[in-house]
């Protein structure tokens, strides 16, 4: 009994020490595990921010590139479109808005409330083929007369319209005083003259002619010259 004791004594003594080492070991391998684990995620997020940063430092350099070469296409499209505008002043007439803009460029150096065909029709009772379209002209221009208290010859229409008879002797169709000051002709028949009727100006009420303000119109003719380009539309 004593001998196996002593010899299970000693087998006892001899495992506890090496129960401990190994306890120690597996504590190490879990705490050097643990801490590798954390470094390498540490260093994936690193390394991901990292990339990112890159990512965007390029991405906001491209988008600086895109932005540079769109600047650089718009400067050209807009030296293109400049050089298709008239030389020197011109005027721009907006039916819909019954507005007339004096230009230089793409510069507005003045514009003034005006008024423009009517778009009503007229037939001759007596001719039922003879009609007229009060509209005012669309399409590009030039100033061909510039006239100092002009005065109006009256056309067919002008009588049929108050119900007159169309007078025989072509002295009888003068009328003066009822265009204006100033008047500016544009072919076929129209102008751009002044009013007796200020209170309609920015109203679409006239037989095709462009009507202005007294003021505004002095400005205009001044302004304009043979072969100044007029836009209507």
């Amino acid at each position: 009994m004593n001998d196996y004791n002593s010899i299970n004594n000693i087998d006892n003594n001899t495992e506890y020490p090496k129960r401990g080492l190994m306890r120690w070991i597996v504590y190490a391998f879990s705490i050097f595990f643990v801490v590798f684990s954390a470094i390498n995620v540490m260093a994936y997020f690193i390394q991901k921010n990292s990339n990112a940063a890159v990512f965007k430092k390029e991405e906001a350099g491209n988008a600086k590139k895109v932005v540079n070469e769109i600047t650089k296409k718009n400067k050209k499209i807009y030296k293109s479109i400049s050089s298709l505008f008239p030389k020197g002043n011109y005027i721009v007439i907006d039916t819909a808005k019954n507005v007339l803009y004096l230009k230089n460029g793409d510069k507005v150096l003045y514009q003034a409330v005006v008024s423009t065909g009517s778009g009503r029709f007229l037939i001759d009772p007596n001719k039922q083929e003879r009609k007229w379209v009060f509209d005012s002209p669309r399409g590009e221009f030039k100033i061909k007369s510039k006239i100092v208290e002009p005065v109006w010859v009256k056309p067919d229409w002008a009588f049929i319209e108050e119900g007159t008879n169309i007078p025989k002797n072509y002295n009888d169709r003068f009328e003066e005083g009822v265009l204006g000051d100033y008047a500016l002709g544009i072919g076929n028949g129209y102008f751009i003259h002044g009013t007796l009727y200020t209170r309609l100006l920015g109203k679409p009420v006239t037989h095709g002619c462009i009507r202005v303000g007294d003021n505004d119109l002095k400005i205009v003719y001044k302004s304009a010259k043979i072969g100044t380009r007029v836009y209507i539309f």
